[in-house]
């Protein structure tokens, strides 16, 4: 394990306890119906496997469940894995994972890294190497989605403080960049704490991936880019601009030949 993966596992493991209930307004139905709606927009006919690469306490796959996929998540901190394994009520195969190294699972219809698991990778070269992880547990015709924090994002969430009451507890993410820190592949922080049971504080380090690196990556794991979406206010629409959407959304296919 090298020391950004420990990071990243010491970061989540804190997090885990704070993690629903400081994301309990997260529209997770809805935004993992916009992503499967993309999805199959690009050409994702048929099949029910998912691998939910990052899984979290499963966010991103309890509404998949729902609607009928037979899923495998992944995730490097254990303490995440275990709030997921009690959500899924065993219904969800979970695997601990590093998506820097990702093992070959099975082979899936629909592989996926979303709500900015991506962008904890700090180089281009992680990047590659996570994409060419899901590409190996690829079906035939599968496809990948993932998405990135835009610069919009890292200049408004990760440049302010933000307090979150939930359940006798309070949250407090304070972001450490100021707007004129943060340039295209900033490396961007910010500090968890508050106060209640269970609260930890800690640290999250991002960095932000712009479109062109992003490309790079993808043609380096052997990948095509089938089409890029910007997210606002929850819905994507074509095209992509960083000043205005939050999210990047890319749907890829392993390349032909």
């Amino acid at each position: 394990m090298r020391a950004g993966d420990e990071e990243a596992r010491r970061s989540y493991d804190a997090f885990a306890p704070s993690y629903d209930d400081f994301n309990h307004a997260y529209m997770n139905v809805r935004w993992t119906a916009r992503l499967l709606a993309r999805a199959q927009a690009a050409g994702l006919d048929g099949g029910d496997r998912l691998l939910d690469v990052a899984c979290g306490t499963g966010h991103s796959f309890i509404p998949m469940l729902a609607r009928g996929w037979r899923v495998t998540g992944c995730d490097i901190s254990p303490a995440m894995l275990k709030l997921a394994e009690e959500k899924g009520e065993g219904r969800a195969r979970l695997e601990l994972a590093d998506m820097r190294s990702l093992p070959r699972f099975g082979e899936f219809d629909l592989v996926w890294a979303v709500n900015d698991a991506v962008n904890y990778l700090l180089t281009e070269d992680e990047l590659v190497a996570a994409l060419g992880g899901m590409r190996r547990n690829l079906a035939a015709n599968g496809l990948i989605v993932f998405d990135v924090n835009t610069l919009a994002t890292y200049r408004g969430f990760f440049g302010a403080e933000h307090e979150v009451r939930r359940n006798g507890r309070r949250f407090v993410w304070s972001g450490q960049m100021g707007t004129g820190d943060i340039a295209p592949g900033a490396i961007c922080e910010a500090k968890f704490g508050g106060e209640g049971a269970g609260v930890e504080p800690h640290v999250h380090r991002q960095r932000h991936f712009p479109e062109q690196e992003v490309m790079a990556a993808i043609d380096a794991a052997e990948l095509s880019c089938v089409e890029v979406t910007g997210e606002r206010d929850g819905d994507l629409g074509p095209g992509l601009d960083e000043d205005l959407h939050t999210k990047a959304v890319y749907v890829c296919r392993v390349s032909p030949g």
